[in-house]
């Protein structure tokens, strides 16, 4: 059967057609990109793990395509200053470490309080108030919290057992027992040290110091406000490496060589995240999968009573640089990321959730067997140190000192008097 075409319906046709058309050039006129720059661990809690894709729903309700631009941490932060000091950025989110944001920093980026005053977060209380503190500079809020690593001391429960320890250390006296005891060749015939520690991050030196009482640089800038408790925390380091309790490779351990140790029954102990659990457990990465347990790491015997131990915390929060466009739409997703439904999704994948209710959910909790553990921890942690414009160079004079104590090419004595002089010129007048 023939159809026929007559003037009448090919009108009809071009000007469906050309409705057609101009639906689609509105449909693609409505969508929006966000261009955020982050790690990629901040893109996968957000859109991949148990939970799924927890800022689909955002997405699709406003039509956003989010693109992605990860780095590691320092490029990251070196890239994002470079692109909010410009005169405009292409980028809308940025992803701030807390240690990195000065006065001056804090500058480039937009204040946040009037998007909260008419937009405002989700009982933007529940979210940790020292993380909160750290993006709060000269009084005005330039960050929201969004991940937070918490450290703890993991260690493998079989390898405790099969040397004879019931429970991991309650005290810091006790974990060096038990690292020099762990030190041996494992049933499995594995050549075991009894801890593994990265040696280029402050963390590490900074946690056994407060196992004694004392820090690096206190949060109202003093350097080793207890300088016997540094001295004591490098002490103990380099006892562990003499003993070989530290692996020999101690100088160029990384963060990553700490993760395969640990799940290759190659190291009893290490200090890592909380969030790094499941990781650890992983049964497609790891050999012993349900033996990496986790503790609060200890303090020693000799801390005064009721004072505790703070261990180290890092945080992450979203920020909008100040030379950017289409804020409405940043405030929008930052506050998508900080919703209580958002946070507790981000966590199951396996985010630090910065939401104390977030360790309350039962479903949450059920799930992870350290989120008591790591929410106490959490209430006392506070980060290695604050934010100053020399904190790079500092963090690096400082770990060179460590590691001259840590190889017994210094004292700790020595080492804690190098830091004094080296470091002292760099802190704020």
């Amino acid at each position: 059967m023939k159809t026929r075409l007559t003037r009448r319906s090919l009108l009809a046709g071009t000007a469906a057609g050309a409705a057609t058309m101009a639906l689609g050039r509105t449909a693609l006129g409505q969508a929006r990109t966000l261009n955020v720059l982050s790690h990629l661990v901040h893109q996968n809690v957000l859109t991949k793990g148990s939970a799924g894709d927890v800022i689909a729903r955002w997405r699709e309700a406003n039509k956003v395509e989010i693109s992605w631009t990860t780095l590691d941490s320092n490029p990251l932060q070196d890239r994002l200053f470079r692109e909010a000091s410009l005169g405009q950025t292409g980028f809308n989110v940025g992803f701030v470490i807390d240690n990195r944001m000065t006065p001056q920093i804090a500058g480039l980026f937009e204040p946040l309080d009037r998007y909260q005053a008419a937009d405002p977060i989700e009982d933007i209380d529940d979210i940790a108030p020292g993380l909160r503190s750290s993006m709060t500079i000269d009084g005005k809020m330039v960050g929201i919290p969004v991940r937070h690593a918490t450290q703890a001391l993991f260690y493998n429960e079989a390898l405790l057992e099969e040397a004879g320890f019931a429970a991991p250390p309650a005290t810091l006296e006790e974990l060096v027992e038990q690292a020099k005891k762990l030190t041996f060749t494992s049933a499995a015939g594995t050549r075991v040290v009894g801890m593994i520690l990265a040696s280029d991050l402050a963390v590490f030196p900074v946690m056994f110091a407060r196992a004694f009482g004392g820090d690096f640089i206190s949060t109202d800038f003093k350097l080793l406000p207890n300088p016997e408790a540094m001295e004591k925390g490098l002490g103990v380091l380099a006892e562990l490496f003499q003993a070989g309790a530290l692996p020999r490779s101690y100088a160029n351990t990384r963060n990553d060589d700490m993760v395969t140790w640990l799940q290759q029954g190659r190291a009893a102990f290490g200090v890592l995240p909380f969030a790094r659990f499941a990781q650890l457990n992983n049964p497609e990465q790891s050999s012993v999968p349900g033996k990496i347990k986790a503790v609060a790491f200890p303090g020693s015997s000799t801390l005064p009573a009721g004072s505790g131990m703070a261990a180290v915390v890092e945080s992450w929060a979203m920020t909008i640089p100040a030379n950017s466009t289409d804020k409405d739409l940043s405030w929008s997703f930052i506050k998508a990321v900080s919703s209580k439904a958002v946070t507790l999704g981000a966590a199951r994948n396996g985010n630090g959730p910065v939401r104390v209710s977030t360790y309350a959910d039962s479903g949450f909790a059920a799930a992870q067997p350290l989120a008591k553990v790591e929410a106490a921890a959490l209430a006392k942690a506070r980060p290695a140190f604050p934010a100053f414009p020399e904190a790079v160079r500092a963090q690096a004079t400082f770990l060179e000192e460590v590691q001259l104590a840590v190889l017994g090419r210094k004292t700790p004595q020595e080492a804690v008097s190098a830091i004094r002089e080296r470091i002292g010129p760099l802190l704020p007048a």
